[in-house]
Order: structure tokens, then sequence, then C-alpha cells
């Protein structure tokens, strides 16, 4: 029976990515994201559209991820695999630019949004005894980042540690967590950064690799576990 993958954030760039990556390697897809569109425009990529399933949704809401991961459980008879992809930045990123609004956001979506999508799959995984979480953190979540902004890269240092604590915690229920940091990768997200040159974006990461880096964290024999895995352009 084909294995199931629930990808947030897949709408475009990495998200989009992962879904491409893992229709191709068989798997059933299920995609979560704000936009419907954008979501059946991914869905209208991959090899096998009967395969995937639209789930639009935003990851702030509890109560609508709980219900997500059931409905994707039930659709493909597992959930083997979560792509906890769903994030953002904002402009305002210095200490100097203290924004309230756009920074209590950016920990809505970043860390609370990963935890109830973290938080509504353990129940399913925990009966499967068995399941993947990987998790789309940053270079700014391993090492602080300039670039990255303050509470950008706050969040994902914490979304980091929520994917240790997972191993630490859920081992013994067979769930393996992986955080995936990467620095810069050409996505539109990317490219919103304030001064940012477009034209740089060709020698950067592609979200195609942070697609092949998840496929490999989820292809993993259940015996071993990737805490976390750090990616970076080459420098030249």
């Amino acid at each position: 029976m084909p294995k199931t993958v629930w990808i947030t954030g897949a709408g475009s760039g990495i998200g989009a990515a992962m879904a491409l990556a893992f229709a191709e390697s068989g798997y059933r897809v299920a995609m979560t994201g704000r936009n419907r569109s954008s979501l059946s425009e991914v869905v209208s990529t991959l090899p096998d559209p009967d395969a995937a399933l639209i789930l639009p949704g935003d990851v702030t809401d509890r109560a609508g991820m709980a219900n997500a991961a059931r409905e994707v459980a039930e659709w493909g008879g597992s959930l083997d695999v979560l792509c906890n992809n769903a994030g953002l930045n904002i402009p305002k990123r210095t200490w100097a630019e203290l924004d309230w609004k756009s920074w209590d956001h950016v920990i809505d979506v970043n860390v609370t949004g990963a935890l109830n999508v973290i938080g509504a799959c353990l129940p399913i995984m925990r009966d499967q005894q068995d399941g993947v979480m990987i998790h789309t953190s940053s270079w700014a979540g391993r090492f602080h980042s300039s670039v990255g902004g303050v509470v950008y890269g706050a969040s994902k240092h914490a979304l980091s540690d929520i994917s240790l604590s997972l191993n630490d915690e859920e081992g013994r229920n067979g769930i393996r967590s992986t955080a995936l940091c990467p620095a810069e990768v050409a996505t539109p997200l990317l490219a919103k950064r304030p001064g940012f040159d477009a034209s740089t974006m060709e020698g950067m990461i592609q979200p195609e690799d942070m697609a092949k880096t998840a496929l490999f964290v989820a292809q993993m024999q259940p015996g071993v576990s990737l805490p976390e895995i750090v990616l970076a352009p080459v420098r030249r």
C-alpha cells in the first residue's frame, strides 16, 4: 500500500517541490495551504493527480489542523510522513524596526502553527507506532543570521528544538523527527527579503534540493534518526 505524506505550505516553493518529489516516488500526497487555487496548480503537475488530496487551511487554526490530520489518515489509510513546511518572514526584521503586529504573526505561524500540526499528527502516528516528521527550519534556526531577522531566527531556533524534543520523547512510539536547516533557498519568500538581489537566485539552494533531502529523510530505515540536516550553497 502506498505511504501517505502530508505537506503544509504546499502551494509554492519548497512545499510544491516536496509534493512533486514524493508523488514521483509513489506516495499519496495530501497538501495544505491557504490558497486552494495554488494547491490545485501544484496538483496539476503531479504524475497522478488522483493520488493527491487538497485540504485548504491555515496552520494557526488548531482545530482545523486536527481535523485535517484525521482526514489525511482516513483518506490515505495512514499518515506516514509530515512535511511541516508552512512558514513566513516579514520585511521589518531588526530591533530598530520593531513591529509587534508582524512579529507576533511570525511566531503564530512559525512556532504555534508548527506545534498545531505536530499535535494533530501525534495521536495518529502513536497509534501506528510509526511516523516521520520533517520540519522546514532554517540556517537561522541553527546559527544567528542578521539577514533572517530577529523574530524569524527566534522562531526557527524554537522549531529546531521542538524537533529535537520529538526524538527525545516520541522515539519510543516509532516517531522520528528531522529539522532541515537550509541557508538561502530560491523561493518567493526569499525574494521578499529587503535589499535582496534576484540575480543571485540561480546559485542558491533550490526547492528541488530541499525536496530531495526530505525524501531521503522519509525513506531512511526506522532504526535511524536524523536530528537535523544543515544545507548551504557553495560560496564562490
